[in-house]
């Protein structure tokens, strides 16, 4: 008596070709007819109750399609989005004949791109996967490409990937769908934002007629660490954080925010906060609180002087 999961290995699928070196053909085929195995992609299957797993699946698809998880599925593995539905992406050389089916959605690619393993998975490397996503999300599905730009915020943010890696891999494509918005999103992170509240302080609120740039993720050492500031003008002292609601949320985190924000008082410093509330709904209202604070500042520091 055949132990299935333990033929099928700790992929919990394999190929019709592979079994059959172990079991006879015949006892495959019955045990396709009796439900015994089902299968996910022509010549490869799984038990029944693993069909659904999307590893299992994902496991099945780089097989069967010789290629990397790629794009949306590859960001997916990287731990940048989670999308876990039915189709699964994967990157195929252009003579592979490999078809898109609704389990299947089959990218051929001349691109050299290299394969890392993420989760266990094969998968494009994570600029590869971020730019395959943008592209993919500004050619086809409505709604998306927010996910598309929240995953570049978010891998840029977290330092896994650099915009200088990005802007390479964006020139190797240079008809890439949405390519302008891309551009401009780079631009805005090396600048130095973040975050898409901290996008829409430097479009609507820090660039103030009378005062010089800001520079943001301004770095302060205090007495046991370094701290970025969202924005800066270091001349006078003058600190904008920008609150929004996924990061200051809790009270833990508001307790950390008033620990730093006496830090950097007792260094001199004047930090004005803003939360996403009220730099959405009254730019002009923290523009001109930015404003006069400052000049308040250069006042003080001028009769000091």
């Amino acid at each position: 008596m055949h132990d299935i999961a333990t033929l099928l290995g700790p992929t919990r699928t394999a190929s019709i070709a592979a079994l059959a070196r172990e079991v006879s053909p015949r006892s495959i085929g019955r045990w396709l007819e009796t439900g015994r195995l089902v299968r996910l992609h022509p010549g490869w299957v799984t038990l029944p109750e693993w069909a659904d797993d999307w590893s299992v699946r994902a496991n099945a698809a780089t097989s069967y399609a010789g290629g990397p998880l790629s794009h949306i599925s590859a960001l997916s593995v990287h731990g940048l989005v989670d999308d876990r539905g039915r189709q699964l992406h994967v990157l195929t050389p252009s003579h592979h004949r490999v078809r898109t089916t609704p389990w299947l959605r089959v990218h051929r690619s001349r691109l050299a791109s290299g394969v890392v393993i993420a989760r266990g998975l094969p998968a494009t490397p994570l600029p590869r996967a971020l730019i395959d996503t943008w592209a993919d999300a500004h050619r086809r599905r409505r709604g998306f490409a927010s996910v598309a730009r929240g995953a570049v915020l978010r891998a840029t943010r977290e330092r896994r990937v650099g915009t200088e890696e990005l802007a390479r891999e964006l020139a190797r494509r240079p008809e890439l769908a949405g390519r302008t918005a891309l551009v401009e999103l780079l631009g805005l992170i090396a600048g130095g934002c973040q975050s898409e509240l901290e996008i829409f302080g430097v479009r609507h609120v820090l660039d103030i007629p009378g005062l010089p740039p800001c520079r943001q993720q301004h770095e302060v050492r205090l007495s046991d660490r370094s701290v970025f500031l969202d924005a800066a003008w270091p001349e006078v002292k003058v600190a904008v954080e920008l609150d929004g609601a996924a990061f200051h949320g809790s009270q833990e985190a508001r307790e950390r925010d008033l620990r730093r924000d006496a830090a950097l008082t007792a260094l001199g410093w004047v930090v004005l906060r803003f939360s996403y509330r009220r730099l959405t709904r009254d730019p002009e209202g923290c523009r001109a609180e930015i404003l006069a604070t400052y000049r308040r500042r250069r006042l003080t520091a001028d009769r000091i002087s």
